[in-house]
């Protein structure tokens, strides 16, 4: 996903040569930046606009880092999905779409802009504030959580095929003071971990979450892939399939959820409540 060489846009009276463009909408975000929509923004220090935004990456030709924030979001995914396909795509936004230029990157880019200066922050007399840094993923936590449910998202079927469905325990039913006892939400093995993300994620149907807490987008067939966060976890899953559960607390652990009798209805939940793409 990069722009050619010839992409620029004005920031801060200069070129910016385009290296690549993701989107930051409640639908589709950078999940390493936060657990939902309003928390990724907050991470850029810019509102939760509805529309959401277009981030587009890029060098000057001093070859400083900026990522300039722009409202034009259809732009931004039409580049994007020009560029995922193959073909150039001249990323060329109009100056009055232009939100906001700052500098720094807030993810990595394995890329650079040929013919100017390797890639580095601005000066700080010219950044008018601390530069964006890719969040720290080189030990466990939050980014690194869910960075590898983004993973396994798009990889689904390489995780699924090391899943033995005769491997998953009858699911035991966790008690609920609020509803008097009855199983609410069955989690295989009784795993604490397990049962408390899905009590979590069953919570989400009754009371809505912040934006983008839960996504769901296209799957084959007629399934869903849906995505959820919470404080210290991310939940993966097909809606007629299994979920994955990765945690804070169990570093690099994939944990798989069979369906049982209470997960179908719990997925099918979330997906009617969940953000999807427009």
């Amino acid at each position: 996903m990069a722009g050619t060489d010839e992409d620029t846009v004005a920031a801060e009276d200069d070129a910016l040569y385009v290296l690549t463009a993701v989107l930051l909408t409640p639908a589709k975000f950078p999940s390493v930046l936060g657990d939902d929509y309003p928390e990724a923004c907050a991470a850029l220090g810019l509102a939760p606009l509805a529309d959401g935004y277009g981030l587009v990456l890029g060098q000057d030709g001093d070859g400083s880092r900026w990522t300039v924030v722009i409202d034009d979001v259809s732009l931004v995914a039409v580049a994007i999905a020009s560029w995922d396909c193959g073909m150039e795509y001249d990323l060329s936004p109009d100056e009055r779409t232009v939100v906001a230029g700052l500098p720094g990157w807030p993810l990595a880019v394995a890329v650079a802009a040929p013919g100017v200066p390797a890639p580095h922050d601005p000066e700080p007399e010219v950044a008018d504030g601390p530069a964006l840094t890719p969040p720290d993923t080189s030990v466990w936590g939050p980014a690194q959580r869910r960075l590898g449910a983004d993973e396994i998202a798009l990889q689904w079927a390489t995780w699924r095929e090391q899943i033995d469905d005769a491997d998953f325990p009858v699911p035991e039913p966790v008690e609920s003071a609020e509803n008097g006892g009855e199983g609410e939400v069955g989690a295989p093995g009784g795993h604490s971990g397990i049962r408390r993300v899905l009590a979590e994620a069953r919570g989400y149907v009754d009371t809505p979450p912040p934006l983008g807490r839960v996504r769901s987008s296209f799957a084959p067939g007629d399934a869903r892939t849906l995505r959820a966060d919470g404080p210290g976890w991310s939940l993966v899953a097909r809606t007629d399939d299994i979920a994955f559960v990765l945690l804070d607390d169990e570093p690099g652990e994939v944990l798989p959820v069979g369906r049982g009798p209470e997960l179908p209805g719990l997925l099918e939940a979330l997906d009617k409540m969940a953000v999807r793409p427009s």
